[in-house]
């Protein structure tokens, strides 16, 4: 099928991280995926969550908003956080990053994660994690800096990336046009060494089969390597020694 940009079916939208984007935050990157902006910003608590047991450990956690421009029609400020996808987002997003975070490596404090949606055209929760990941591993570098952890504490990457079957065919990176009219429509969040984090995947019409299924894993996968890549160059040209990460 014809794309609206003209992408081959398996080709990402024009990714682009702006890191250092706020003097303040400790880690923070303006994430471009195609026209989709969300801007990831990481800070810092020297203390733990009150419910932890244990004295040395961390946390790190995530909240998600959309501006009320970001979207064609205004969308209305979730103030207290009540709205149902809002809470289904930043938990996945939360979840997602502590998968490759060692919480003892970073100590007794906390990190949270804001991502803020600029401009949406769908892809919102694939780019705020991995603009997260790349925030929090610029406000670990800060950490190393300051003498506060010893080493990075990941793991592995972890990225997302948004496919789905429109027209029968199997598509990656929708943007809205594709991702409104999409038959399946599913998000894949793995680690840079191939694990599976999280695989949201929803039949919007007639059920879809185990072999697009794994025609879905297989390009999400492909894309992922590259977005792998765009992260590590983000941290490189930051002046991250990345090659760190998870030593």
């Amino acid at each position: 099928m014809k794309r609206s940009d003209d992408r081959a079916p398996h080709q990402l939208r024009q990714w682009k991280f702006e890191t250092d984007y706020l003097p303040h935050a400790y880690g923070s990157v303006m994430i471009h995926s195609g026209v989709t902006r969300v801007l990831c910003a990481a800070t810092l608590e020297e203390r733990q969550p009150s419910w932890m047991s244990d004295p040395n450990t961390g946390w790190v956690k995530a909240e998600y908003s959309m501006l009320p421009a970001s979207t064609h029609s205004r969308s209305r400020r979730d103030f207290n956080r009540s709205n149902g996808r809002t809470h289904e987002i930043q938990r996945l997003i939360g979840r997602s990053l502590r998968g490759v975070t060692d919480l003892k490596k970073l100590g007794p404090r906390s990190l949270t994660l804001d991502c803020d949606v600029i401009i949406a055209d769908a892809g919102t929760r694939t780019a705020s994690i991995t603009g997260g990941w790349v925030a929090l591993a610029l406000a670990c570098h800060r950490l190393r800096k300051e003498g506060k952890i010893q080493e990075f504490p990941f793991t592995d990457q972890v990225a997302a990336v948004s496919l789905g079957i429109v027209d029968g065919e199997v598509l990656t990176d929708l943007d809205y046009s594709e991702d409104s009219a999409a038959e399946t429509d599913l998000n894949l969040v793995m680690t840079s060494s191939g694990g599976l984090i999280e695989v949201q995947g929803t039949a919007e019409g007639a059920p879809f089969t185990r072999a697009e299924l794994d025609k879905i894993l297989d390009a999400g996968w492909e894309a992922l390597q590259q977005i792998f890549a765009l992260q590590r160059d983000a941290l490189s040209q930051a002046g991250v020694a990345w090659q760190t990460v998870g030593a």
